[in-house]
């Protein structure tokens, strides 16, 4: 495995890690702590606009590891389901302006008042296929981002790593995965669906998974503060030629929010070189 202990440049820090940061505060502050690339939110890039959101990043010299997110294809109409192609469509456009790696896409769940799940996955599947064409054309990759089942539901019908990968061998040029360490550690199959992604995977994510977990959306942990077998993760990921930057993703409502962000980065700098 790659020595991270003194590389900081293999290192992105997700802006939901320290929110309520704008973006030219992410983008000083990861500038002070000598990091170089970022994994920002729409909602801050939206928020300057996004000509000036690029000219910012690159003026900083900063790397865009991934924009975070879209998706959401499922609807309950096809009003719903056009807005939702055009909304992904407008996220492309911005990952293209900031120079991201990759736009994330979670599924989105079921439509409301609906139980047919097998439908929201032909949702899905059709969706992703119907914005290919926009992503490929802009060079934007698309990394499917499975959730923890728990998601499936009301946020993200793909919650698998198996499901993802199926979805990419289906669609072909321009589609990946990203793997996040919440929503897949406790999965018996991700050995071989790690394996399986190989160079699909377009973006890592890490954080940890506590015991208990009080909020099972807000309660994320920093990295060596929970269950989460990083370290035998990362060599999974690696061992498939992986060399891209690990995102630290961290949504604490009751925690690290709370907490001075310039501290959260150090922690999260520290974490990475040690425990990551």
């Amino acid at each position: 495995m790659r020595d991270l202990s003194r590389d900081k440049s293999l290192l992105a820090i997700n802006s939901a890690t320290v929110k309520p940061w704008t973006l030219e505060q992410l983008v000083k502050g990861c500038k002070r702590a000598g990091i170089t690339a970022i994994a920002p939110w729409r909602d801050i890039v939206q928020a300057v606009g996004i000509d000036k959101a690029g000219a910012m990043i690159r003026g900083a010299g900063l790397t865009v590891s991934c924009l975070c997110r879209a998706g959401l294809f499922p609807a309950a109409d096809e009003a719903g389901r056009r807005a939702a192609l055009d909304d992904n469509r407008r996220a492309v456009d911005e990952a293209a302006a900031i120079g991201a790696g990759s736009l994330v896409l979670i599924a989105g769940g079921l439509p409301k008042g609906s139980k047919d799940l097998a439908g929201a996955h032909e949702q899905v599947r059709d969706g992703l296929a119907a914005l290919l064409p926009h992503a490929r054309d802009a060079g934007v990759p698309l990394a499917i981002e499975p959730l923890h089942p728990m998601y499936a539901a009301d946020r993200a019908c793909v919650n698998t790593l198996a499901h993802a990968n199926d979805l990419c061998d289906e669609l072909g040029e321009g589609v990946g995965v990203a793997v996040d360490v919440y929503h897949v550690w406790w999965d018996p199959d991700l050995p071989r669906q790690i394996k399986r992604a190989g160079k699909r995977i377009l973006t890592y994510h890490v954080c940890d998974w506590l015991v208990p977990t009080k909020d099972l959306l807000l309660d994320r942990g920093m990295p060596g503060d929970g269950v989460i077998d990083l370290r035998a993760i990362r060599r999974m990921v690696e061992a498939t030629g992986y060399d891209g930057i690990i995102d630290v993703e961290i949504f604490s409502a009751q925690d690290w929010w709370k907490r001075e962000p310039n501290q959260v980065l150090r922690i999260c700098l520290e974490r990475h070189q040690t425990v990551v």
